[in-house]
């Protein structure tokens, strides 16, 4: 891999003002190695950016467990990619993360069955979908986007092997998105883009706060963030129709899902990536290249992470890696 040249530069673009480490440009799957007898996990596997995911993985013999929260839809995955990979170590498992007794369930069998993960692609979401509650009574954007993740990473943080990477997606809507602790759930007023930019905010500062506690706690693990910019997968069906023309803006814009994830397996693959790092795409923060990126401003309040960590283990029952 050669590295081309190394600054930084500010772009303001429709207010988002994105900056990006222009340096190893050009990075591709073709920059990792073997990765047979690692194992890794991919939430939400069975399309789009998780599909993909997957399907890199185990181009480079890793064996990956696919969580899915339909199964037949899984084994349509998993038939694909033996398709392309006849020879590829899938195993797919139900994980809806949605219901808690369901991410409990899933985090025993995977203990149960593997010595040990080696990656951990929290990736599983829905966007801007019309007012719901999950089975455990939260907001089904926050509750499956970071909820869900969240009480996973914390169930399966001690049967992570050494070394290992924990990549949680989040989404460059996460720069507009709100921490709204008074009204967490949108009980009180809710609008669906408002709730998936603050489960998106959360994603972030999840990855950010668990990479604190894991250097607190002397482990090897790294946690990191990515997001796809603006890719084009099944995000946009599962709003149920809510986009309008921002569907027809989406055919022609939009980087296809099998670029979009690029940034998510650089953060899990590249021996250079620190934890604690956010990988996105390099053209205005919406395609192009995967590159480090500045994390939002709004993902930097410590006084809010933490909070947002606490309120979250109350929520989640799950308790992992405390600070004092």
């Amino acid at each position: 891999m050669k590295l081309k040249f190394n600054t930084t530069i500010n772009i303001p673009f429709s207010n988002l003002e994105y900056s990006i480490k222009f340096i190893s440009m050009n990075w591709s799957l073709k920059d990792v190695g073997n990765l047979e007898n690692k194992v890794a996990i991919v939430t939400g596997a069975s399309s789009g950016l998780g599909f993909e995911t997957s399907k890199a993985l185990a181009s480079k013999n890793c064996t990956v467990i696919l969580a899915v929260r339909n199964l037949e839809k899984g084994e349509s995955a998993v038939v694909k990619i033996k398709q392309i990979y006849p020879n590829a170590d899938l195993r797919m498992y139900k994980l809806d993360l949605t219901d808690l007794a369901s991410v409990k369930q899933f985090s025993n069998s995977i203990k149960k069955n593997f010595k040990g993960i080696d990656f951990l692609i929290n990736n599983a979401g829905v966007m801007n979908i019309p007012y719901s509650k999950t089975v455990d009574g939260f907001e089904t954007q926050f509750g499956g986007n970071h909820l869900g993740h969240f009480a996973l990473t914390g169930m399966l943080l001690d049967h992570m092997n050494k070394d290992s990477r924990i990549v949680t997606v989040s989404s460059f809507l996460a720069k507009s998105g709100i921490v709204n602790f008074d009204d967490i759930n949108s009980e009180k007023s809710y609008q669906g883009f408002k709730a998936y930019a603050q489960s998106k905010l959360a994603n972030l500062m999840f990855a950010l706060e668990l990479q604190k506690r894991i250097e607190k706690d002397s482990r090897k693990i790294l946690s990191l963030a990515a997001h796809p910019g603006y890719a084009s997968t099944n995000l946009f069906s599962a709003g149920g129709g809510r986009f309008g023309s921002a569907k027809i803006f989406s055919r022609i814009f939009a980087q296809p899902a099998s670029q979009g994830v690029l940034p998510i397996l650089r953060a899990a693959l590249d021996k250079a990536a620190q934890g604690g790092e956010f990988y996105g795409p390099s053209f205005f923060g919406m395609r192009g290249s995967p590159v480090k990126v500045t994390i939002f401003e709004n993902a930097l309040n410590t006084k809010v992470s933490k909070k947002l960590w606490e309120v979250s283990e109350e929520l989640t029952s799950t308790n992992s890696l405390k600070l004092d």
